[in-house]
């Protein structure tokens, strides 16, 4: 029975070999490509365990493992060139499953870098149709899923050929070239400048529509000033008048005395000027006599009219006169 134990041991150990050889597992993001000696013969797309026929080796039985979820591959700095023949860059991706797992090993020997170099070659023929037939301003419009919509379709027949399904097609940027952005750039500052020069002159009329009803306003407001000054000064040149001969009626005599006191004051002021006038002239008759009344021959003027200051006159050119 000792002598048995080694020999049990070798044929457990065989028996082991053989199911780990022949069994392998689906996990649920898999599919599994069994192979016998490089011919398909199935595909196992549910997870689970499974069995095929044991030793790999001499390309026997062997399985593929390909990826079930949605997979992603993106492609970056394509130049692109729109219908007003501007060069542009545009950043996309492709969200992509194997959706036939025979056309796809049979295609690009189930390699994903293959299919998706392959991908990038369709990918970028197709953004160039795209583009081609439109201009920068529709990527930025809402005429942007459009073109990504388009721009799938174009990728979905290639793709299938591949063994892949095409689920969405995405321009993550579209983006000015270095030479076209300065030239934007300038183009969108000469329109700027453009545009503050057509406000600054619309300013520049409204300011001179202001400054001329302003200016017209002025005139009006100094002219009705003037109208009114004049006619309040008219009514006080009136007014004086009316006193003045309110006072003559009821004392001539005083009105006399007043007017001549205050020829006096402006004859007499400290001017600096020297007069030569003769003691006896009537200018000095209230000195004389403050009684006096003035002379046939010098009329008092009327209270009413313009009063003209007094001025003494002149001494007789034959008689001696003195310096006061």
């Amino acid at each position: 029975m000792v002598n048995r134990l080694p020999i049990i041991a070798v044929i457990a150990a065989v028996l082991l070999f053989l199911l780990y050889s022949s069994v392998f597992v689906v996990n649920a993001g898999q599919q599994a490509i069994v192979l016998r000696f490089g011919e398909i013969i199935d595909v196992k797309s549910e997870p689970g365990i499974y069995f095929k026929a044991p030793f790999a080796f001499f390309d026997a039985d062997s399985v593929q493992m390909v990826e079930r979820r949605v997979m992603r591959f993106d492609l970056d700095n394509i130049r692109v060139q729109v219908s007003g023949g501007k060069f542009y860059e545009v950043d996309a991706f492709i969200a992509y499953r194997i959706s036939d797992p025979r056309t796809f090993r049979a295609a690009v020997s189930g390699q994903v870098e293959l299919a998706e170099a392959r991908l990038k070659t369709r990918l970028d023929a197709a953004l160039r149709r795209v583009y081609g037939l439109r201009d920068f301003e529709a990527a930025l419009s809402e005429e942007r899923g459009v073109m990504m919509r388009e721009v799938r379709d174009q990728l979905r027949p290639d793709a299938t050929s591949l063994g892949l399904d095409i689920e969405d097609v995405r321009i993550r940027r579209t983006d000015l070239t270095a030479e076209v952005s300065q030239q934007t750039y300038d183009r969108m500052k000469a329109e700027r400048l453009a545009e503050a020069e057509r406000l600054r002159a619309r300013g520049n009329e409204a300011a001179q529509r202001i400054k001329a009803r302003a200016d017209r306003e002025v005139v009006e407001i100094v002219a009705e000033a003037q109208k009114e000054s004049e006619i309040l000064r008219g009514e006080g040149d009136a007014q004086r008048s009316a006193t003045f001969a309110e006072a003559y009626k009821r004392d001539p005599a005083f009105f006399d005395f007043y007017r001549s006191m205050n020829a006096y004051g402006t004859a007499l002021d400290n001017t600096g000027t020297t007069m030569v006038l003769s003691p006896n002239s009537e200018f000095f008759r209230f000195f004389r006599d403050p009684d006096s009344k003035p002379a046939p021959g010098l009329a008092t003027t009327q209270p009413g009219a313009a009063q003209p200051a007094p001025v003494a006159p002149a001494a007789p050119a034959t008689q001696p006169s003195t310096a006061q």
